[in-house]
């Protein structure tokens, strides 16, 4: 039996643990919790848990008493660092969600925290490792496209009025949507590209579509516009346009946030520089609905061009010197496109002492050093160089 503490027992862990850890390893127990909400913790165990999981305080308290074989920590972003640090100290694997840090102060302790750790990571960044992904690697890799000079990555998301819903619109916790959601875009374009960014200029369009002056607590069943607003579980319904059909806080209150005190993008881009020589693109769309929906990326050398999309699942090889184009169809209905379940045989791997992480804590700080120099240049409209490691 393999003994798994976890440190935030929300929705995405949990899921985690149920669809994708128990999948490859049927043999795994929470054995231990650290959740202020104990009872929503305990409602997101699966049966085989309930009975003898216990919960802790603090995470001495729990390697102790637990003695747990790996850690998982899900927690609220802001938490990912402290929590991660403290773990650093242990000689066991850990499974940490992304984005890894949400400020410099963070990416640098816990840069310095993993220094001489014994500890490996694997960072929840299931795009790089996901069967698509991996494909067009391996077309790079052997000459397909000759070297890849650029590199243009979109994600137009279908369910983006749910980053001003609930916590994922609290900037505080999110810092926005370069470290909340575009971590695990730029991680995988370097991964393709085989190069740090090192250079990012950002531009964002906040407030035009999200977010407003409706009143702070506001919800749709409360609200005398629900008949008419877009957003509301009726209309979410009848347009087949909403991830959340339930009631739910409204996408256009102060609670937002604002330009003036932060709050996420309706959209942001950035133009990246690779230390190789080579460029790109990178655009994120949150008011996209439908299909619209669009996730995967457009890599180019002289030899040829690659462009995926992990929604259909499918991408296309097209030769530049000779009239032959190919279509490569993956699996449907996997989550995170299969890169889940591929983190996850590497993090049941890593307990068994089997294999090495594909996602170590190096990609998660790479990565959010990219999206906190991105952030930056939002801020002050000029190109940012990237913070390497161990600089």
């Amino acid at each position: 039996m393999i003994r798994l503490g976890v440190i935030g027992h929300g929705g995405r862990i949990s899921s985690v643990i149920k669809n994708c850890l128990r999948e490859v390893e049927p043999d795994i127990r929470v054995v231990g919790i650290i959740d202020p909400d104990e009872a929503g913790a305990r409602s997101r165990l699966d049966d085989c848990d309930k009975n003898d999981v216990i919960f802790y305080d603090n995470l001495d308290e729990m390697m102790k008493n637990a003695k747990p074989d790996a850690l998982a920590i899900g927690t609220r972003c802001n938490l990912h660092t402290p929590y991660a640090i403290e773990a650093s100290k242990y000689d066991i694997p850990l499974y940490l969600e992304k984005p890894v840090a949400i400020n410099m102060e963070q990416a640098l302790s816990l840069e310095k925290a993993f220094q001489n750790s014994k500890c490996q990571v694997v960072v929840s960044f299931p795009l790089r490792v996901s069967p698509l992904c991996l494909l067009a690697k391996e077309y790079i890799q052997k000459g397909s496209i000759g070297v890849p000079v650029h590199i243009c990555a979109l994600n137009y998301v279908p369910y983006g009025a749910v980053y001003w819903e609930h916590e994922y619109r609290n900037y505080e916790i999110t810092q926005g949507l370069f470290l909340q959601k575009a971590t695990h875009d730029l991680d995988y374009m370097s991964f393709l590209m085989d190069s740090p960014i090192i250079r990012v200029a950002a531009m964002a369009t906040v407030g035009q579509v999200f977010g407003g002056t409706k009143p702070s607590g506001l919800v749709c069943s409360k609200c005398n516009e629900a008949k008419t607003c877009l957003e509301s579980p009726e209309n979410r319904k009848r347009n087949g346009s909403g991830w959340h059909t339930d009631d739910h806080p409204c996408v256009f209150s102060s609670d937002c946030g604002s330009p003036a005190t932060g709050t996420n993008e309706d959209a942001s881009s950035a133009l990246l520089e690779f230390a190789s020589g080579a460029h790109g693109v990178y655009t994120q769309v949150f008011f996209s609905r439908r299909d619209a929906q669009k996730r995967g990326a457009i890599i180019s050398g002289y030899l040829g061009t690659l462009d995926f999309d992990w929604y259909p699942n499918d991408m296309k090889y097209i030769r530049h010197h000779a009239s032959f184009t190919d279509t490569i169809k993956a699996g449907e209905g996997l989550s995170h496109f299969g890169g889940d379940t591929e983190l996850a045989h590497d993090f049941i791997d890593l307990i068994r002492g089997e294999g090495k992480s594909r996602t170590g804590i190096q990609t998660g700080l790479q990565s959010v050093y990219a999206c906190l120099a991105a952030k930056q240049s939002l801020e002050n409209g000029q190109f940012v160089n990237v913070r390497q490691l161990g600089e």
